[in-house]
Parts: C-alpha cells; structure tokens; sequence
C-alpha cells in the first residue's frame, strides 16, 4: 500500500466498501456452519454438509437460522461442496402445486432455479458442477455450473395448510442427491458436531458482533477460496489500495494507522449505511416497500448486503415478490398496541399465478409466537370477502370478535412488519402497476 496515496478519508470509504462487500460472504458461512453442525436425523430440517434435508412442518416460532422464513411451504434444503466432483439432484414430477428449488452461491446469487417458472412440473435430474470441473454426465443428467465451489439450495414446496403435510412429504420423499461418483444410490453421512461453534445466537446477530479483525480475516479466508465475480474487478482493485490483497490473508493489525482506524469505524457505518439504504433503495408506497431485481445483484454490494440481512436467500422476482409493510397509513410505524385493517378491493386482489400470503415478524425479521399459532394468512385460507369481492385483514395483537377470526392475523405487543408474499407474480406486480394497499389504524 502507498500511505501517501490515499487520506483517512479515502480509507475510510474503501473499508466500509469492503464491509458491505463481503457481508453476503461471511452471513453465508456463517448460517452454513450453523446449519450443518448437526448429526443426520439430529433434528428436523437440518442435516450435515451433502445431505437434502426436508422440514417436515412449518418453522417454530423460536427459528432463528434465517431471518423472514415463511409459512406457505415447506423448506428442503442443502448444503454442497463441489470441489472433489459434482451433486447429483433428482426431481419427481410436481405438476399441482408451486415449487421452486434455487441454488445460491456463497454470494448469495441465484445461479439457476429449478421449479413451476423454469421447466415446469415435469421430473428433472441435473448435475452441479464447480466451475473448474471437467467430466461427463450420465444420459438425462443436465449440467449446472456454479460460481462458488460451496453452494446452497433451498427448495420451497407449496404447502395448503397443516392437513396438506402428508402429500408435500411424499414429494420430498422422492427427492434425491448423492455425489456423482456414488449416483444414483445415495451415499451414509452421519456427520459431526463441532462444539466451537455457537448453536445458540443466529448467524446474523453472530456477524454482527465479530470484531473487526475477526470480521476481515474471515473475509479474506473466503474469499481465497469464493473468489469474486468477474464483474467484482472494480472493487477488488479499491481494497488493494487500502492493503487488502484479495488471494492473501489480512491481519489487520499488521497495516498502517490510518488503516486500522479506518476498518475499526467500518463496522457501524457499514450498518448505517445499510438502515439509510433500506429507506430509499424502494419507495414506499401506502406505507410498503417492495425491492425489484433480487436474486442477482451485479455490483449493487450495498442493496446485496441489505437482501442478505433482511432476508437471506431471496428469490428472483418472477419467482416469488415481497412488498413489506413498514408504516401505517400515517405514516407511522406499526405497534401491536393498535389496530389496523388492510382493506383490498377486488381489483386490488394480490395478483398472482400460484398462490399469495401475509406474514408477521417482529422488527428484525423473526417470528412471533402467538396463542393462536396463526403466523400467515392468505389465499389458501377460508377467508371471509365483502359482497363487492374485497376483502378486509384484520391485525391485531388481541383476539378479535369472532365476526374477524377467519380474517385476522396476530401481531406482537411491540413493534412489527408484515410481508406480503406473491408467488409467480403477475406482470402488473412485478412492473409497479399494481400495489398493496395501506394499513389504517381502527384504535
């Protein structure tokens, strides 16, 4: 590094540039050690490196994996190293309901998504490949190339409710994955548990609390090994300004003053600098701000961090949009010591191919446990419309009179948001035609 090239100023720019650039990175690993801390048949839902594992049911109102998890389908997911050969992921035909199976690279990408929108309900086998990898492929084996040798996939089945568990679960069933060398007869993982890593506090709240040093080191260790997007020259070039040699480890007590000072600040600004993002990155619109282009991010590092950290693996918009509710029709932020109706007219009806749904959280993304164990609400329920075809949600931390019950969606007693799901939204969503409408205090 030339010192005399660059002021604090400028150092302190590029730290924070690298902070929101490798975020993505480091929450990934981190949720993947989590993840996959566990024994085969340890818990439900999660399984050691190379096995599909399936939820068998909606998550708990404890979850804390990943922030924003819904409750319309039921997760199958994977945790794959593809540096020795290829994962082999077989599909049985889904010709009835939504599924979609998309495969992330340790940036959080979408590399490709399997499901209803892509090749329809018909089987599919295909074969994920390191990009360095050279082989052939069984007949009707097609081949996937990822942008990271560890990737992760996240399948979502459509799921109508608790009496609807037993049919997802035959599909889930006839899921297969093995790596190529044992296909198609799937290989014994017992896996193993590593007591240095914490199982307790979520992989975000995990990053968030590493100390810088930690923080670039771990960075610089992955990425030694993820190397960065051939679209990522721009920002590599700046942190090897500052001493951050992408391919080298990074000590961070070993740079300059002007260095350390500048990546001990980078931390809370890069933090700042996402909250400010989060209030303009989308309009709000009655009170919902709904990001377009997810999934694929480019250089946008700092829109990529905010998706990571608000909710990690997200899903192209053609696959599945999320308009979440922030503020009240006032323009206030919503309390469970209020009331409010979200009242759609009948053209204001979610518009979508598959299905839509509304879902609580509290204000960093989790579940809240309610008496009522009611957590979404949408079109697969018995809901109750107006005789001119609108429909009116009620939220409320109370349990309301029975004339709302069918309609009603507990809240918490604090602070909370609500996002809206649409699965395969149509055109008027996707292009900002149509918007949800605002939430008006009743009390």
């Amino acid at each position: 590094m030339n010192e005399a090239a660059l002021d604090a100023g400028e150092c302190e720019r590029i730290a924070v540039e690298a902070y929101l650039y490798f975020y993505p990175l480091v929450l990934m690993e981190t949720t993947r050690r989590v993840s996959t801390n566990w024994r085969v048949g340890e818990r439900p839902g999660v399984g050691p490196m190379g096995t599909l594992v399936h939820a068998r049911s909606f998550p708990p109102a404890t979850f804390r994996t990943i922030v924003r998890p819904n409750f319309d389908t039921l997760y199958s997911t994977a945790w794959l190293d593809l540096t020795s050969e290829p994962f082999v992921i077989s599909l049985p035909a889904i010709r009835d309901r939504f599924f979609m199976l998309p495969i992330y690279d340790m940036w959080t990408d979408v590399i490709a998504s399997p499901g209803t929108r892509t090749h329809g309900g018909d089987p599919l086998t295909v074969a994920l490949c390191a990009p360095d990898w050279r082989g052939s492929l069984p007949d009707g084996v097609a081949r996937i190339d990822v942008t990271t040798p560890v990737v992760w996939v996240l399948g979502r089945t459509e799921t109508r409710g608790v009496d609807d568990f037993d049919a997802v679960h035959a599909l889930q069933d006839q899921m297969r994955l093995a790596p190529l060398s044992s296909w198609p007869d799937e290989p014994v993982v017992t896996g193993r548990s590593d007591d240095s890593i914490d199982m307790r506090t979520a992989p975000m709240r995990q990053v968030d609390a590493m100390s810088t040093h930690d923080y670039f080191a771990t960075a610089a260790h992955l990425v030694r090994r993820h190397p960065p997007h051939a679209t990522d020259w721009s920002i590599v070039a700046r942190m090897a300004r500052v001493g951050f040699l992408v391919g080298r480890e990074f000590d961070l007590a070993d740079q300059p003053d002007v260095v350390v000072e500048a990546f001990d600040a980078a931390p809370d600004r890069a933090r700042r600098t996402i909250a400010e993002r989060s209030r303009t990155i989308a309009p709000l619109v009655n009170g919902w701000s709904t990001m377009d282009d997810l999934g694929v991010y480019g250089n946008a590092y700092v829109k990529r961090a905010l998706v990571a950290q608000r909710g990690l693996g997200a899903n192209p918009i053609e696959e599945s949009l999320y308009p979440n509710l922030l503020l009240d029709a006032g323009g206030d932020p919503l309390h469970g010591s209020h009331r409010y109706v979200l009242r759609f007219t009948s053209e204001e009806i979610p518009p979508v191919d598959a299905f839509w749904s509304l879902t609580v959280y509290d204000r960093h993304g989790f579940p809240v446990a309610n008496d009522f164990e009611r957590y979404a609400l949408g079109d697969r329920d018995d809901l109750v419309f107006g005789p001119d075809g609108s429909l009116e949600i009620l939220l409320a931390h109370a349990r309301p009179d029975d004339g709302w019950m069918p309609n009603w969606l507990p809240v918490p007693a604090d602070g909370f948001v609500v996002t809206l799901r649409l699965y395969l939204p149509r055109d008027a969503a996707i292009f900002g035609q149509w918007r949800p409408p605002p939430a008006r205090r009743i009390d």
